[in-house]
């Protein structure tokens, strides 16, 4: 479990690629592995991966399925390009985004970027099927970061991002074409389908 508030941008320092498999080693500065065991949970562009080794200079070693790297953005990384990373909630922690699961839905392409002096819009393209769990000012998770949904249209949504949130996260590097992870929050996947089934229910009777 996480809370979208992601800690570091973490730097892809090798990549190891076989069949419907990919070997992924991070590299981040030692603090962020501090306690850290192998089988933990750590949110990589929102989503759940499991530590599989990691090394005392800041090296954190991952392993990838074909399942994730279909449904994600993990698939496109190359050397050199950094990620959102996040720790897994601990007890007594602050949770200042939203409960996050690790569990990436959809990508969605960056259509439109608008920058200005303070401020940046952009432009999100979902699959259709997902427009229905991402409501105006409600949660998302993008690539792991929490944020506020802004207008939607029955193609996607717009986000409105603050420098912090730009320079903190490599959302601030995301251009039109860039694919993101997206996870739509749970609470509200979870009040759509029982108001959908109880429709339903109504229907048939």
């Amino acid at each position: 479990m996480f809370t979208g508030i992601v800690q570091t941008k973490a730097k892809v320092n090798a990549i190891q690629d076989k069949e419907q498999f990919r070997h992924l080693i991070l590299e981040t500065e030692p603090k962020h592995l501090k306690d850290l065991e192998i089988g933990a949970s750590i949110a990589i562009n929102g989503c759940c991966l499991t530590v599989v080794d990691f090394e005392s200079q800041g090296l954190v070693h991952f392993d990838v399925i074909d399942e994730t790297l279909r449904l994600t953005n993990l698939g496109q990384l190359n050397p050199g390009d950094r990620v959102n990373f996040e720790r897994s909630l601990t007890v007594g922690r602050e949770l200042g985004g939203h409960i996050v699961s690790g569990h990436v839905h959809c990508t969605a392409e960056v259509t439109q970027r608008v920058d200005s002096a303070n401020n940046c819009r952009m432009f999100l393209k979902v699959p259709p099927e997902w427009m229905e769990f991402i409501l105006v000012k409600g949660f998302v998770a993008v690539d792991g970061a929490s944020l506020t949904v802004g207008e939607t249209t029955d193609e996607g949504f717009w986000l409105h991002l603050i420098p912090e949130t730009l320079g903190v996260t490599t959302l601030g590097e995301a251009a039109p074409g860039s694919l993101l992870n997206i996870e739509a929050d749970q609470q509200t996947m979870a009040i759509v389908a029982t108001v959908k089934r109880v429709l339903a229910q109504q229907q048939a009777q």
